[in-house]
């Protein structure tokens, strides 16, 4: 195993320590529990949205903290829940009054903990709302979750959520947005090699140098199949079918385009997969109206990418194409 690392048990609280110190003038943590705050939180009479999970993809969900977006995230250990405490201190650290969000990856150990935070929020009267995201239409079930995994698109519940809360909707009002979003975003990955967790020490599974798996999940959960190498072009067809047939999408529908890198794919591999997904949409009568390509939702040093489409409405696109800014998304500010 090659990391830039010190100790594997400081990987977090390290990243998070340099993550403040680069992003300053965006964020604040605290690290007993351990949490990352807007640096102007709380907002007095805006809606407040906390969410968070496992570290190990950044930029979720530190990355995009700040205005416009989320005012909290709490990251637990590498490919591990953070348990309830510090989710109810990020959530009382940005209660601006007027509610807190808590939007959650759909697996067994952030429902779960986040349930929890919450229901002590309200013991001490902060009314908590959740959205769980559940964009992977890949497998129902998978070894960390019951139903279908939240991941790629739950960047974009967060940035339209967030625009939202940011222009003053209730949590009534933004919890129905975060829940539209997530209704209408499919998503499906694949990875060409592993990833090695700091504290394990070794690749979270084995795949042959000649062979990728399609529908992987972004702790290295099995997918639908383990197939050989393929053309770019014949992989993007693999994985965009089952998505566009699963809402299902329609020609006339305008729609955002997510080619997500798990954090080992470059950029010249990712825009390709963009090329051919952007022909079959097209193909397909609808039409990409918004795109973001990059590495928003990553798997450690994962090779592989997911796809992401979004049917959007005027709404919808409104809230996307508000001002944002925080370390990892900024537009319009």
């Amino acid at each position: 195993m090659k990391k830039l690392i010190n100790d594997p048990k400081d990987v977090v609280p390290e990243s998070v320590t340099g993550f403040v110190a680069a992003h300053g003038d965006l964020v604040r943590a605290e690290f007993d529990p351990i949490f990352i705050v807007r640096a102007d939180a709380p907002v007095a009479g805006k809606v407040a949205i906390v969410s968070g999970g496992g570290s190990g993809h950044e930029p979720l969900h530190a990355g995009f903290v700040g205005y416009g977006m989320l005012d909290g995230a709490v990251p637990g250990p590498v490919f591990t829940s953070p348990t309830p405490d510090p989710i109810l201190a990020a959530t009382k650290a940005v209660d601006g009054g007027a509610g807190v969000l808590h939007i959650v990856k759909n697996y067994t150990g952030d429902v779960l903990n986040f349930e929890t935070a919450a229901d002590l929020a309200a013991a001490e009267g902060i009314e908590v709302r959740s959205v769980i995201t559940d964009d992977d239409v890949a497998v129902k079930d998978s070894l960390y979750t019951a139903g279908r995994r939240g991941v790629a698109g739950t960047v974009l519940v967060e940035k339209i959520a967030g625009a939202a809360a940011q222009r003053g909707d209730d949590l009534d009002a933004v919890t129905a947005v975060a829940t539209k979003v997530n209704a209408q975003v499919r998503t499906m990955g694949v990875a060409l090699t592993a990833c090695t967790v700091p504290h394990a020490g070794e690749p979270s599974f084995d795949i042959a140098d000649d062979e990728i798996e399609i529908g992987i999940g972004i702790h290295g959960e099995p997918g639908r199949e383990r197939i050989k190498l393929e053309p770019a072009d014949s992989i993007v067809d693999r994985i965009i079918e089952p998505i566009l047939d699963d809402l299902p999408f329609k020609s006339g529908d305008d729609v955002l385009l997510l080619i997500n890198g798990m954090g080992g794919t470059p950029l010249i591999e990712l825009y390709i997969a963009y090329k051919h997904a952007a022909e079959v949409i097209e193909e397909r009568g609808m039409h990409i109206t918004r795109s973001l390509v990059g590495n928003f939702t990553t798997s450690l040093e994962m090779q592989g990418f997911s796809l992401s489409v979004l049917k959007l409405d005027d709404e919808l696109t409104e809230l996307w194409d508000a001002p944002v800014q925080t370390a990892a998304l900024r537009w319009g500010r």
